[in-house]
């Protein structure tokens, strides 16, 4: 049996789909040692999220406070340390932050995924695994511990507040709901809104009723309008309206949420929605919606050989192809097909 840690804590500071992935994680420590103090070390955004999460000490680091903030953080820890640190992300700032947190062992990624002197901060490694989702791999956090993550369960806090909220925002009378959720922090990933437009315009011409949302910074409020003029029909908008607690009640309630990878497709997924990813920059199997790609469109193949001259199975393992126009290999036929994929299985 191995030996149960006092206390463990967690280093993932974004974003928000990756702060999604780490659900799992704690639901697995949780399961097998409930006496064990968690601690997570995260960034404003995703402790908006995940506030509430049960059996989980939040310490809010803000990337923006810099070494003052890590004095800070430091200060804020038990000062006995920990008997574990995950430090589950590679980042230079992540990586110097973690020096500021005292722990026995210290587990982090195996070499092939390690970058920016991550291996100087750690003393442990997860076991090598190419090919796995993102997911997996950060589930893979507890082997070193003697555990093993064979289920994945999300169980995201979401205040029924929250749901109530979501659920005034059009009535329960069967229409199904397409939600569009445009914007990916990474511009490149996103799709056009013409693109956008012409899908919605498809789905309202078979009796979906069409949702926009998204937060509130200008991209995402030009985004938004831009795929509203494209429209000949009307979208119920939705942008910049909700909260993170908000979202994924939001994100629930619709029937299939299209959008490029993204937090919100992540959040769709722990939430048991399906989605319809839009994938050329990034390879879906291994940050796509982790229950479910079969609505997803995947054109990372040919990105890879239009712009790195070779198949996407020879590029290593994660490999992002953010270049201009990329997102151009996706057409409107290719997002069509998909939302009449997900169609067909509900007949």
């Amino acid at each position: 049996m191995p030996a149960i840690p006092a206390s463990i804590c967690i280093l993932r500071l974004s974003a928000l789909g990756d702060v999604t992935h780490v659900l799992p994680l704690v639901h697995t420590l949780q399961a097998h040692w409930p006496q064990t103090r968690l601690h997570w070390v995260i960034d404003k955004a995703g402790h908006r999220l995940l506030e509430g999460l049960p059996g989980v000490t939040f310490h809010v680091y803000d990337k923006n406070s810099g070494l003052a903030g890590m004095r800070a953080l430091r200060r804020e820890l038990p000062a006995e340390g920990f008997d574990v640190l995950l430090q589950m992300q590679v980042a230079a700032r992540a990586n110097l932050l973690s020096a500021f947190i005292r722990a026995r062992r210290r587990v982090g990624y195996d070499r092939a995924r390690s970058k920016d002197l991550h291996g100087l901060f750690v003393n442990e490694r997860i076991p090598d695994r190419p090919g796995i989702h993102v997911l997996d791999a950060m589930g893979s956090f507890c082997e070193p511990l003697g555990l093993k993550q064979t289920e994945v369960s999300w169980n995201l806090p979401v205040p029924a507040a929250a749901r109530e909220w979501a659920a005034a925002q059009w009535p329960q009378d069967g229409t199904p709901t397409l939600l569009i959720s445009p914007c990916s922090s990474h511009v490149r990933r996103n799709w056009y809104p013409d693109r956008h437009a012409a899908v919605a315009d498809h789905a309202l011409a078979h009796g979906w009723r069409v949702v926009l949302c998204g937060g509130r910074s200008e991209l995402e409020r030009s985004t938004a309008d831009a795929i509203v003029a494209a429209m000949r029909g009307q979208a119920l908008d939705l942008v910049g309206k909700d909260t993170l607690k908000q979202l994924p009640a939001l994100l629930e309630r619709a029937d299939l949420v299209m959008t490029p990878d993204s937090g919100p497709m992540h959040i769709a997924n722990a939430m048991g929605t399906r989605v319809l990813g839009l994938h050329a920059a990034s390879n879906p199997r291994r940050s796509g919606p982790y229950s479910d790609l079969r609505y997803c469109v995947d054109k990372y193949d040919a990105a890879a050989r239009k712009y790195l001259g070779k198949p996407g199975e020879a590029l290593p393992w994660g490999t992002k192809i953010e270049f201009d126009d990329v997102m151009a290999l996706v057409e409107v036929k290719d997002a069509i097909a998909a939302f009449e994929r997900y169609r067909a299985d509900q007949r």
